[in-house]
C-alpha cells in the first residue's frame, strides 16, 4: 500500500505549542487534516488560526481537555471519537516534567500519568477508530532521556526518593516500551506504532517549575536546543513518510531508525508494564 499523509485525519495531542504545533503546521503543508488536542481555549483558537493561514480550513477540530487524569483523557477521547469519523495517524506528543512530586485525582503520581498514562489510555480508547481506519499510525514522542534508566516495577509512582528527571526519564522509558508491546499486539490491523526522540527543543517545556530547576532548563535551552520546527522532523517524518509503510515497533531519531537502550528492549518489562497500566486505567488487556 502507498501512504500519503494529504487528505489523511492527523491527531496531536500537546498540538497548541512547542513541537505539537510545529507539527501540525508541517502537516498542514503537507495536506493533512488536523484534530489539535490541548488544555487552554484561547492558545487552541490561536493555533487554529495560524494553521488556517497556512492551509485554509485544515483544523477540522481543536478538542479541549487535561489529560493528567483517566477521566479528562476518556473525555478527550469521547470527543475525538464524535469529532473524527476516522483517525489515519494518532501523535502522542502531549508532555512534561515535574520538580516536585504530586499526585493527580487517580492518586498517581503526575509524570507518570501524563507522558506514559494518557499515551497508553488514549491509544486504547482510540484503538477501535484506528483498527477501522487501516492503514494508520500511532507516532509515540519519548526521548533519548530514557537511557541509563530502568522501570522499578516496585515503586512506579517514585513514593521513595522522587527526582524530577528520574521521573521523566522514566516515563520515556515507558513510551518506548509501550510503543514496542502496542506494535506486537496490533500487528496484522494494519496499524503500525513506532516512537522517536524530537530533540532537545526550545519550546515551553518545563516553564511549569520554578528555582533553579527551571533556571538550569532555561538555560540549556538558551544553548544547547534546536527549534521546534527543527524537532518536529521527526514526529513529521514517521507520521508521513511512505518510507515507513508497515514498519512497526521501531524508535526513531533524526528522522533515522536507532537502537533504543537495553532496558528499551526488554520485551518483559514491556508485558509488565502494558499489565500494570490496563490494571491502573481499569481496562482489560
Amino acid at each position: 500500500m502507498t501512504w500519503s499523509i494529504d487528505g489523511k485525519v492527523c491527531v496531536i495531542t500537546g498540538a497548541t505549542s512547542g513541537i505539537g504545533l510545529a507539527t501540525a503546521e508541517r502537516l498542514a503543508t503537507l495536506g493533512a487534516r488536523l484534530v489539535l488536542v490541548g488544555r487552554d481555549a484561547a492558545k487552541g483558537e490561536v493555533a487554529r488560526a495560524r494553521l488556517g493561514a497556512l492551509r485554509p480550513g485544515c483544523v477540522e477540530a481543536v478538542v479541549l481537555g487535561d489529560l493528567a487524569s483517566f477521566a479528562g483523557v476518556r473525555r478527550v477521547a469521547a470527543q475525538l471519537l464524535e469529532a473524527a469519523p476516522r483517525i489515519d495517524v494518532l501523535i502522542n506528543n502531549a508532555g512534561a516534567i515535574f520538580r516536585r512530586r504530586s499526585e493527580t485525582e487517580d492518586r498517581l503520581e503526575r509524570t507518570f500519568v501524563l507522558n506514559h498514562m494518557a499515551y497508553f489510555l488514549l491509544t486504547r480508547l482510540l484503538e477501535t477508530r484506528l483498527v477501522a481506519s487501516a492503514p494508520a499510525r500511532i507516532v509515540n514522542v519519548a526521548s533519548r532521556a530514557h537511557r541509563g534508566i530502568q522501570l522499578d516495577f516496585d515503586d512506579l509512582q517514585m513514593t521513595r526518593g522522587f527526582d524530577g528527571w528520574t521521573a521523566y526519564r522514566r516515563s520515556k522509558l515507558c513510551n518506548i516500551l509501550f510503543t514496542c508491546e502496542l506494535a506486537r499486539r496490533l500487528a496484522g490491523t494494519g496499524v503500525t506504532a513506532n516512537a522517536l526522540h524530537p530533540g532537545f527543543v526550545a519550546s515551553r517545556f518545563g516553564d511549569n517549575n520554578d528555582g533553579m530547576f527551571r533556571f538550569g532548563l532555561a538555560l540549556a535551552k538558551r544553548f544547547a536546543a534546536m527549534s521546534p520546527e527543527r524537532g518536529a522532523l521527526t514526529s513529521v517524518h514517521v507520521s508521513a513518510s511512505s518510507e515507513l509503510n508497515g514498519v512497526s515497533g521501531l524508535y526513531f531519531a533524526r528522522c533515522r531508525p536507532q537502537a533504543p537502550s537495553a532496558a528499551a528492549q526488554d520485551d518483559g518489562a514491556a508485558r509488565r508494564l502494558w499489565q500494570a497500566s490496563a490494571g491502573l486505567a481499569g481496562l482489560g488487556e
